[in-house]
């Protein structure tokens, strides 16, 4: 508990010397004359919601921690309620990528060399913007810590729900990277509803409707595929590596295809291989034979899918009591 608190209020005074050191001077008309063209009106772009994740913490996080620093085994409540406040972390890293391109731009001028003298910081600033990446997977790591330490006692179950709330943000932060890297979607992918799973699968196709040559090559040849999954949609996308100024390859999704949740089925077993499971489309019109990586990563998208889908045959049955009991039927097929 010591540790957290200490290093929240470190995190904290960090967080204001990029503020005050930084994104200040770049309003400062005594140096304006070393920022660089490429800078200039991009101090969003730069330091993306940052002076909200530093306000956060240092009036409401940091108090809240130091008020359970006589109960340590307690502190789980703290994090279950700021756990809609923390989600601002997703939006800081989705803007990451387009941070690192601009300081990759201008990192090596005069103003920021000025700045860093002046702070006295032995890091140069792009070190302290990965600090809030660092910080929140930090968070899942002491709570990790802390239920080693306090099994069966008072606030246990609040620490455990802590953790798996930390850890599921953790998780949003880490699809929604991917997810701002789908290119050729025409729709909005907002109107999806919630993104639930992402993740890189082989994929064999076996439609009733095509010229047989190409449904026999889609048979035997997988697809490599990036599938992102949603309350709404699933989505087959294409990754794809792009280098970027001769720097680090970051991938983007070139979208493909797209099945409406309304209209799946799944067939959890496929014969010859207990890593395939089955995705099938308005009545196995189209059939997906979808492979994943591992056991594990197939039972977990098969318990998400079928998540989704009990929800659309509850709503469903909500409807029908009102009005006819046809489309429900069609869900439960779905089930089989």
């Amino acid at each position: 508990m010591n540790e957290l608190i200490e290093t929240e209020r470190l995190y904290v005074e960090e967080l204001q010397s990029i503020i005050e050191g930084y994104a200040a001077s770049l309003d400062d008309p005594e140096l304006f004359y070393l920022i660089p063209p490429s800078l200039e009106n991009k101090k969003e772009v730069l330091f993306g919601n940052l002076p909200e994740i530093y306000e956060f913490h240092q009036k409401i996080f940091l108090k809240e921690l130091e008020n359970f620093a006589e109960k340590p085994e307690l502190v789980g409540t703290c994090f279950l309620k700021q756990k809609e406040e923390l989600q601002i972390y997703e939006k800081y890293c989705q803007n990451k990528p387009r941070s690192e391109a601009l300081w990759r731009q201008c990192g090596d001028s005069m103003f920021f060399q000025e700045c860093q003298k002046r702070l006295d910081h032995k890091l140069s600033l792009d070190a302290y913007l990965l600090k809030p990446v660092q910080r929140i997977i930090k968070y899942q790591l002491m709570l990790k810590e802390m239920l080693k330490c306090s099994k069966n006692s008072e606030g246990t179950a609040e620490l455990e729900e802590a953790l798996a709330t930390m850890l599921d943000i953790i998780k949003s932060v880490n699809d929604s990277m991917h997810q701002i890297a789908i290119t050729g979607f025409e729709g909005n992918l907002n109107d999806l509803g919630k993104l639930l799973m992402q993740g890189s699968f082989n994929v064999w196709t076996d439609h009733k409707k095509g010229h047989s040559k190409v449904k026999d090559l889609a048979r035997f040849k997988p697809m490599q595929r990036h599938l992102f999954l949603y309350h709404k949609m699933l989505l087959f996308c294409k990754k794809r590596e792009e280098t970027s100024d001769g720097h680090e390859k970051s991938p983007s999704y070139s979208f493909k295809h797209s099945l409406k949740m309304s209209s799946v089925g799944i067939t959890e077993n496929v014969k010859g291989d207990i890593k395939k499971f089955e995705i099938w489309y308005n009545g196995r019109e189209e059939v997906y034979i979808v492979q994943a990586p591992s056991m594990e990563v197939k039972n977990t998208w098969v318990s998400e899918i079928r998540k989704v889908l009990t929800s659309q045959l509850e709503a469903c049955r909500g409807i029908s009591g009102q009005n006819s009991p046809s489309r429900g039927l069609s869900l439960i097929k779905n089930f089989v």
